[in-house]
């Protein structure tokens, strides 16, 4: 596990950890469950009441019989997997803040990645981490962790990766700010939210479930695919039905939080371009127009809004300052570990 201590801080101080998992500088010492290091402290009460949710149904599970090979096919099914997998480097470290029960983060934990999946609820947690030794998958480590006050090193990772969890925090533009810091200067951000646009149809959806009872949801077809899934079913109705914690935001809402953190706007995914959508995610869009932009967000509904409407913006937080980067030459050098994961 030495490669990823690197990657790790105490979540109180901000220091570094040792192997068992007590903080070198405060001396606190985290407890680890079922393979789940449990670096998170307590959040406000907002906070607690999202973990609470997840905690009665981990979002999105596992089918029966599931394996690597599902995994993988599953990703393959997915055009935006496809495009983050073949844009990440096979060296880069990784952490995906609100992994869920994990398909993403063991989908990514290949070549000689590093990948950290950190997650609030740690039933979500254990399930990924199941999922990780019965498929083998040692180059992936899921953490308890509350991304406001993150056991995640800032600077540390050269892929930051959020999809579907800021705009379920009380304060999303603060939630982002706390991840846009995990990257290293030149290290791409990649958040997944939901778009107050493409969102509308499942918002009309919900008024329907509401007043029904919930016994009718029309038009939804992640609960026609899962009707033979329960669990999985009773999940996906939870987390876009029921969800105690919900915002939603635009393109250009989120170029402006880009702009406070000091990072470049790459592109977004579905393109914001109206007829171009991207080849290499970490690529440059072709141009940024804010017209062109919200036309496009309107034919997001009919492409994202079966789903609920979570769109992805694509960022590169920006190089050092000379005096930054001249003082960072003078620090002690930090080890980055490589392609060995010591047990």
């Amino acid at each position: 596990m030495d490669a990823f201590h690197e990657l790790l801080a105490c979540p109180a101080c901000a220091g570094a950890l040792a192997g068992d998992w007590s903080c070198e500088a405060c001396g606190r010492a985290y407890p680890v469950l079922d393979g789940v290091p449990r670096l998170r402290l307590d959040g406000d009460s907002r906070t607690e009441a999202v973990r609470r949710f997840y905690d009665q149904a981990p979002f999105p599970g596992y089918p029966p019989r599931d394996s690597l090979a599902w995994l993988r096919a599953r990703a393959e099914a997915s055009p935006f997997a496809q495009l983050l997998d073949q844009a990440i480097p096979g060296d880069a470290r990784i952490v995906e803040v609100g992994c869920g029960t994990g398909q993403m983060t063991l989908n990514l934990a290949r070549a000689d990645r590093i990948v950290v999946g950190a997650d609030l609820t740690l039933a979500s947690l254990q399930l990924g981490a199941q999922a990780a030794r019965r498929f083998g998958v040692d180059r992936a480590l899921f953490v308890e962790t509350d991304l406001h006050r993150p056991s995640l090193r800032e600077g540390a990772f050269d892929v930051v990766y959020s999809s579907g969890v800021v705009h379920h925090t009380p304060d999303p533009r603060a939630a982002f700010a706390c991840i846009a810091r995990l990257a290293r200067p030149g290290g791409m951000i990649v958040v997944g939210l939901y778009n107050a646009v493409a969102r509308l149809p499942l918002r009309l959806r919900r008024v329907i479930a509401r007043l029904t009872g919930f016994r009718w949801i029309p038009f939804d077809p992640v609960l026609r695919d899962r009707r033979n899934e329960p669990a999985r079913r009773e999940a996906w109705l939870r987390d876009q039905y029921r969800h105690p914690e919900e915002h939603r935001h635009t393109h250009a809402e989120v170029l402006a939080w880009f702009a406070e953190n000091d990072v470049d706007y790459v592109r977004a995914y579905p393109s914001a371009l109206i007829s171009a959508e991207p080849e290499d995610l970490f690529a440059p869009a072709a141009d940024n127009w804010a017209p062109e932009a919200w036309l496009a967000q309107l034919g997001w509904m009919a492409i994202l809004g079966g789903e609920g409407g979570l769109f992805v913006m694509v960022g590169r937080r920006r190089p050092l300052s000379q005096d930054a980067a001249q003082s960072a030459i003078l620090a002690p050098p930090v080890a980055r570990p490589r392609t060995k994961i010591a047990s």
